[in-house]
């Protein structure tokens, strides 16, 4: 009898999941079937507009009007030769020296500033920029969300699909999480030919796609010690896609634009690498010159620098500190106040005020039941410096916690102003042009602009050149200084 009603469940089951899957079913606006898709397209839209922001507090909008106008005009010339309309498309460049380029859905398309420097034409940014509106356009985020939904539902799809978007993890962390799937090779496959498709219809030549493919498979995936994943940890690339490109290059091509002159003095200047003037590491310590405070912490623990906070992890993985800061006029009691609302659950287990370093500080310990983690114990330590407000969370498993506990107070009470102008004035490295000789190589080139050994290979991949090669007289080569 039991297995008889575990097989009628089981039935029923599988019929609403079928009953599901049907209704929820959407014409690709590309290629004109009919594909799964549990999202319609209002919730897309509602996705990039609750995800973007949160892009732009990770990860920083590059801070050069100009730039983002270039870039914005050279992806605007493609949008009415796509396949939606009546999306509203937009372009940032992301502040971020890792090279990488994705869209959100809905409309939201990003390059960083890593990739700019890495391309040689405008021609090789429109196929980029036309590549992401593939993915947009194909809807290929959303499908693969629909997806990792419904393995993740399973039966239960029925009940679920009726539920507004915002119903589902969370909007604004499913849009972040969508930036670290890669695609499927049939979804690159899709989105080069749409790539190809929109840059030649913007009148630019397409060619210039298989440079830059050429360029990354050189290059290699950057991504490393980065919160944001490399182009090819997103878009994998294969002989496959290049060749398939090849294959649909058109003689009449040719005649198309490129402006390599007219992209590479746009991007002349550029930041490249890590801007120190965002905070950097040295030693064991953290140096933030436009912030102008420093602080040390524990020795080999890693640290990850973000515009929003930065992130320190034990090296066996237990235990972390955040550090975040946040403009604010309340006391540093009110303030605390303000966060411990935050704590649902939490018990207060120790208070104290003090001062240090000439800095009004306010420290409390929580105990803290997490689903997935059990027992916690955090440190929060409020410093008050300026118009803002510090806050150094450090936590661990309170079995840990004194293990820890000498780190977490020597990190938050090392906190202090920074006036030594040797770490004050610290500048980024930029892109500079010099013109090659004829005779030189690029080898050559390097070593007289002085540029470290070891960054020789690259910035000959940067240039679409081998070391040994002499570039003809009169040809800008990218540099830095």
């Amino acid at each position: 009898m039991k297995r008889h009603r575990l097989r009628y469940a089981l039935f029923i089951g599988i019929g609403l999941l079928i009953i599901a899957l049907a209704q929820s079913c959407a014409v690709n606006p590309v290629t004109g079937r009919r594909e799964f898709m549990l999202y319609s397209e209002q919730d897309e839209i509602a996705l990039g507009k609750e995800t973007h922001p949160q892009i732009v507090q990770q990860f920083g909008i590059y801070q050069d009007a100009e730039t983002d106008a270039y870039v914005r005009r050279v992806g605007e010339a493609l949008t009415p030769y796509t396949h939606r309309l009546h999306l509203e498309y937009h372009f940032a460049v992301l502040d971020s020296p890792v090279v990488n380029a994705f869209a959100v859905p809905g409309g939201y398309i990003y390059v960083t500033r890593g990739i700019m420097a890495m391309m040689n034409s405008e021609a090789e940014l429109a196929v980029v920029l036309g590549h992401e509106l593939g993915h947009v356009n194909a809807r290929h985020s959303m499908r693969r969300l629909s997806n990792v939904m419904l393995a993740q539902i399973g039966l239960a799809a029925g009940s679920a699909i009726s539920k507004t978007f915002a119903d589902f993890a969370g909007l604004a962390s499913v849009g972040l999480q969508l930036l670290f799937l890669q695609y499927s090779r049939d979804d690159e496959r899709e989105a080069d030919q749409l790539g190809v498709e929109y840059s030649r219809a913007g009148l630019y030549n397409p060619a210039k796609m298989i440079d830059f493919f050429g360029s990354l498979e050189k290059m290699g995936d950057l991504s490393g010690g980065h919160s944001l994943p490399g182009f090819l940890s997103t878009h994998p690339l294969t002989s496959e896609r290049i060749e398939n490109t090849r294959e649909m290059i058109q003689e009449s091509d040719q005649s198309l634009k490129v402006q390599g002159g007219a992209y590479l003095k746009r991007i002349e200047g550029m930041v490249y690498g890590n801007d120190p003037r965002q905070g950097y590491v040295e030693g064991n310590a953290f140096f933030h010159p436009t912030l102008r405070f420093s602080y040390r912490f524990p020795e080999k623990w890693a640290v990850q620098n973000l515009p929003y906070q930065v992130s320190m992890v034990a090296p066996e993985e237990d235990a972390a500190i955040i550090l975040q800061a946040e403009k604010s006029s309340d006391s540093l009691s009110s303030y605390a106040a303000g966060r411990a609302q935050k704590l649902e659950g939490a018990e207060l287990r120790d208070e104290r005020a003090a001062t240090v370093n000439r800095l009004n500080v306010l420290q409390q310990v929580w105990d803290y039941e997490d689903e997935n983690n059990g027992q916690l114990r955090l440190q929060l330590t409020y410093i008050q410096y300026g118009s803002y407000i510090y806050s150094f969370t450090a936590l661990s498993r309170r079995e840990d916690f004194a293990k820890y506990q000498t780190d977490f107070s020597s990190t938050a009470g090392s906190f202090r102003t920074l006036t030594d102008k040797k770490y004050l004035n610290r500048q980024p490295k930029r892109l500079r042009l010099v013109s090659a000789d004829g005779r030189s190589s690029i080898r050559e080139i390097f070593q007289r602009q002085g540029i470290p050994e070891e960054l020789w290979p690259q910035f000959a991949v940067m240039n679409a050149l081998e070391l040994d090669q002499k570039p003809e007289r009169g040809r800008q080569i990218k540099v830095i200084r």
